[in-house]
């Protein structure tokens, strides 16, 4: 597997392996694009990036109908507590999840908390769902909303999701909307999710997939990177990352229909010519 394909723009283009101070400064730009979306959801703003995968508006009915473009239902997003619905993602990881009544789902990327609040209903009581996020505006607001909605088996937590605040072994499916794109390594993820998930464990999760390479200006854009586009990584990269990881049973559905809503996340760039959203699935081994 190629560096180019496992840290973010710049060190793709000119092959130089990144540094910790890399991946750090990569992060940061992402975190602070978060927090303002974060922020200006709370404060009932727009953000100026509405229509992107990182956007807010100031419109509940706006987000609604983002939402259901991404294959959720007025139901889901009537169920979950006021300010949780974003607009956020590319995708709905509950519907291919298949959550039973008594798992422990984690969420990597977790926002304000719109799939955990999702998941819990379909774990149960018996269930538990954990929320993890490297933004801590993005943290307080998810714990807000808990505390609006009464969930009690929901939690939240800070930290980056190449290395989760969470034991060995301890979920029964990962799911994620729209943020493993955006980390400058997505091997150390894939790693960490598979420390994480119990034998047998699952990941379901909605991304962005690059279908052919990005240019060296898309990749270098840090707009694009915090908007789900540049830092997307070629399906058969993402592949042997997740092979790399231990990963089984791996399917990566790419979904065409999607190029009608990224279009509109970078308007004038033809950014579907080279990303889609996509499903992904895989499985951890069995003892």
């Amino acid at each position: 597997m190629s560096e180019q394909n496992t840290c973010c723009g710049a060190s793709a283009v000119t092959n130089k392996r990144p540094s910790a101070a890399d991946h750090d400064a990569h992060r940061q730009s992402v975190r602070e694009a978060y927090a303002q979306v974060a922020n200006a959801n709370n404060e009932d703003r727009g953000c100026g990036v509405g229509a992107s995968c990182c956007g807010t508006t100031d419109d509940s009915a706006i987000n609604t109908l983002i939402s259901t473009r991404l294959g959720y239902s007025q139901t889901d997003i009537d169920l979950a507590p006021s300010g949780a619905d974003m607009g956020l993602g590319c995708g709905n990881p509950k519907a291919i999840a298949a959550l039973k009544p008594g798992e422990t789902v984690v969420d990597l990327g977790s926002g304000g908390g719109f799939d955990c609040f999702l998941a819990v209903r379909e774990v149960g009581s018996s269930g538990r769902v954990i929320g993890v996020d490297m933004t801590p505006d993005m943290v307080s607001k998810a714990r807000a909303n808990a505390l609006k909605g009464r969930y009690e088996n929901v939690e939240f937590r800070l930290g980056e999701i190449e290395h989760l605040p969470i034991a060995d072994a301890t979920a029964d499916v990962i799911i994620s909307n729209c943020v493993i794109n955006l980390s400058p390594n997505k091997l150390q993820v894939f790693r960490d999710a598979f420390r994480i998930l119990k034998p047998g464990g699952r990941l379901a999760i909605s991304d962005v997939v690059a279908t052919v390479e990005l240019p060296e200006e898309m990749r270098n854009d840090a707009v694009l990177i915090a908007g789900c586009i540049g830092n997307a990584s070629l399906i058969d990269d993402l592949e042997a990352m997740m092979r790399g990881a231990g990963f089984k049973q791996i399917r990566i559905q790419p979904k065409d229909e999607s190029k009608e809503f990224i279009k509109d996340w970078a308007p004038g760039r033809n950014v579907t010519d080279y990303v889609v959203s996509a499903a992904i699935e895989a499985v951890k081994p069995g003892s």
